[in-house]
């Protein structure tokens, strides 16, 4: 593929609810650029951006697609997202090195629940954004219906750039604002408006001006002073207008029948910032803040926004150069792992079609194979330069299963299977629960889980079973109490005697085990102090009501016996095992729960369901706020009553509830919930 210069790349994020037609608009932006000689369809998986075989099997996206389209004589990479909000990593990736975003809407269903979720997103970047409401060419579309839509459901100045021409099976067209001219045909080719027409483009030419004059207090005073601005006025204005978020573009089209999308483009060229003024870009030098210009020749750095896990390639990372120049065998060094890299070959992709390329200048998007420690979020740069460019913020994982092994032969790839799963999607986490024997996956939601098992399978040749995770309870006391244990045992031969006294008490959080020796008057020789803390560290592990590990506890052994031939090793650790277990119960044992913080933002009209549900999960609401129409909750809330929570949360806000959990410490769990932790457990020993 050829060489771009920054100032001739566009980066654009398609982003909107699950089917309004962002692959579809990606195929229709490719096959305009000639690569393509036949438009894809995502129903009989043949778009370019869909190539997985879990994406061809649901017809719909799933991973984040980069899609390099060539366009009088500039680059736009589309960075084709998921609709689906278990997939959010994917959008953060994509923002993460867009400079700007266009929202689909679907003309006949308008504001969807994945069009509030990327608003959210785009506002939490500060991105630019156009939106294009698409399927202007299906029954019920409706144009005017939809704008009215935007305009109520969310804060903003929206000036339509095109207008439709006809609409459902009238649909012939688009003519544009901003020249006048009309565009009819899937080529593209600009016509005289219509007629008809003429009224309704005088009004929104009118709206166009204004909002751009308004951009620029020199326009504006020109404006107002009745003169005629020019065309590079009026397109300059409305450039900064759009940067500045004070104006959101509106455009139409229909993806499927290539209606509108080669003005699309070029609205794109000429009114998304260029890498080179999407600058400068924030870094950290040494932990300090400083500022990168965005140049081609300024100092390497890139960022690796994400990583595919190829079973027969290996590791390919996807970077975006945000200064500097890179080629091949460039040696750069990974400013996290604080380790160097030799590039090889470098190649942009295309979906799945890897195109080499000789360098990548600042603002590209490019790929590499075969990076020995880079992952994710790492920056590469020039040894020395100390560049570190601030990866892209995933949320924490929302929901989890455990995962174990189907057959013996998946038990030994399990572990490396997992870990390059992970190494795909950020939004997933894996670790080993010991304190429940498990294995626990984790990520943003069910239909994630799925994909992420189907992957195992089918990717890595890994089966595993999954179930609902047990809750990683603690067990400790809440009082002191003392016992004793004795151990006896004469087999004929040589005897084992031991016999400990000890206390047990409340510890500090954290601590552990806190292990004293108080025995005077030589009762017990020292030389068994090790072995009663190792019976006691036997049963700290399992647990003692439960199975479940014993945390926070200060033991203290003062008194005893010893044998001069019987007492060993062994005979000291039962003992001090077996004494442990006594005081442990006489000391008002209780369970501990994790809890989290919770933040949920949900609709106006559905707190009062989300508050009243969160009472029934024991949870303690701290704070209640309003953002942009939005209800903000924020809640502590055992882990137990959100193993779930985030099915139950969107069927009660129809998905327009979104929430981050994050981990606060241990608390006590009430009594009449640790008799069901027991009960639990002696029916699973059963």
């Amino acid at each position: 593929m050829k060489v771009y210069t920054s100032d001739k790349i566009r980066n654009i994020a398609l982003l909107g609810h699950s089917g309004s037609g962002k692959t579809m608009l990606t195929e229709a932006m490719i096959h305009a650029t000639g690569v393509s000689n036949r438009l894809g369809r995502v129903e009989d998986g043949t778009t370019v951006s869909d190539w997985d075989e879990e994406e061809i099997k649901r017809t719909q996206s799933i991973n984040l697609s980069v899609v390099p389209c060539e366009w009088s004589g500039h680059k736009i990479n589309v960075l084709d997202t998921p609709g689906y909000p278990d997939f959010l990593g994917e959008i953060i990736s994509a923002l993460r090195v867009s400079e700007a975003a266009i929202i689909i809407v679907d003309a006949v269903s308008g504001v969807e629940v994945g069009t509030e979720l990327a608003w959210q997103y785009l506002d939490q970047r500060q991105l630019p954004r156009f939106v294009f409401i698409n399927k202007m060419d299906r029954d019920h579309a409706n144009f005017e219906r939809t704008l009215k839509a935007l305009g109520e459901a969310f804060d903003g100045n929206f000036v339509p750039l095109l207008l439709p021409i006809g609409s459902e099976a009238d649909f012939k067209g688009v003519v544009s604002v901003v020249d006048g001219k009309a565009y009819l045909d899937a080529d593209g080719k600009a016509t005289s408006a219509p007629a008809e027409m003429a009224t309704a483009l005088e009004e929104a030419n009118l709206v166009l001006v204004e909002a751009a004059a308004e951009s620029d207090d020199d326009l504006l005073m020109k404006y107002l002073e009745g003169e005629t601005l020019t065309a590079d006025e009026i397109a300059a204005g409305l450039k900064t207008a759009i940067c500045s978020g004070s104006v959101i573009p509106v455009l139409c089209g229909s993806a499927t029948h290539e209606l509108g999308v080669r003005i699309t483009m070029d609205l794109i060229l000429s009114l998304v910032p260029s890498p080179v003024e999407g600058g400068p870009y924030p870094i950290l030098i040494n932990d300090e803040e400083s500022e990168l210009a965005g140049t081609a020749d300024g100092p390497v750095a890139a960022l690796v926004f994400k990583t595919i896990a190829d079973p027969f390639v290996g590791r390919i990372n996807i970077f975006r150069v945000f200064s500097g120049t890179v080629q091949p065998d460039n040696r750069l060094y990974n400013s996290n792992k604080q380790t160097e890299e030799r590039m090889g070959g470098i190649f942009t992709l295309r979906g799945k079609e890897q195109l080499p390329v000789d360098s990548i200048m600042a603002g590209d998007i490019a790929a590499v194979a075969k990076l020995s420690h880079t992952a994710t979020g790492d920056t590469l740069a020039a040894k020395g330069s100390d560049i570190i460019l601030p990866p892209p913020k995933f949320p924490n994982p929302l929901y989890a299963v455990s995962v174990r092994p189907a057959t013996q032969a998946d038990s030994a790839k399990i572990g490396s299977a997992l870990s390059r799963l992970v190494e795909e999607d950020p939004t997933l986490n894996w670790h080993n629960e010991a304190s429940v024997r498990q294995m626990i996956l984790s990520g943003m939601g069910d239909v994630h889980m799925t994909i992420a098992v189907n992957r195992l399978k089918n990717k890595f040749g890994v089966n595993v079973k999954t179930d609902v995770p047990k809750v990683p309870y603690r067990e400790t006391v809440s009082r002191t109490a003392s016992a004793y244990h004795r151990h006896k045992k004469q087999t004929g031969g040589a005897g084992q005697f031991g016999e400990v006294h000890l206390r047990v008490e409340p510890g500090e959080e954290g601590s552990g085990l806190t292990y004293t020796w108080e025995v005077f008057g030589g009762a017990i020789s020292t030389s068994y102090r090790p072995s009663i803390e190792k019976g006691i560290h036997s049963v700290m592990g399992s647990g003692v009501m439960a199975g479940y590990p014993v945390v926070d506890i200060k033991v203290a052994v003062y008194d005893g016996k010893e044998h001069p031939v019987d007492s060993k090793d062994i005979a000291f650790q039962i003992a001090g095992r077996e004494a442990f277990k006594k005081a442990f119960l006489d000391a008002s044992p209780v369970f501990m729960e994790p809890i989290y913080k919770v933040d949920a933002t949900v609709p106006e009209e559905n707190m009062g369901d989300i508050l009243g549900d969160l009472n029934t999960r024991r949870a303690r609401v701290l704070g209640m706020n309003t953002v942009r129409g939005k209800s903000v909750i924020t809640a502590e809330v055992p882990y137990a009553e959100l193993l779930r929570y985030a099915n139950d949360l969107r069927s009660m806000t129809q998905g327009r509830g979104i929430y981050s959990i994050e981990f606060l410490r241990y608390e006590k769990v009430p009594t009449h919930l640790a008799q069901e932790i027991i009960a639990a457990s002696k029916k699973e020993e059963e």
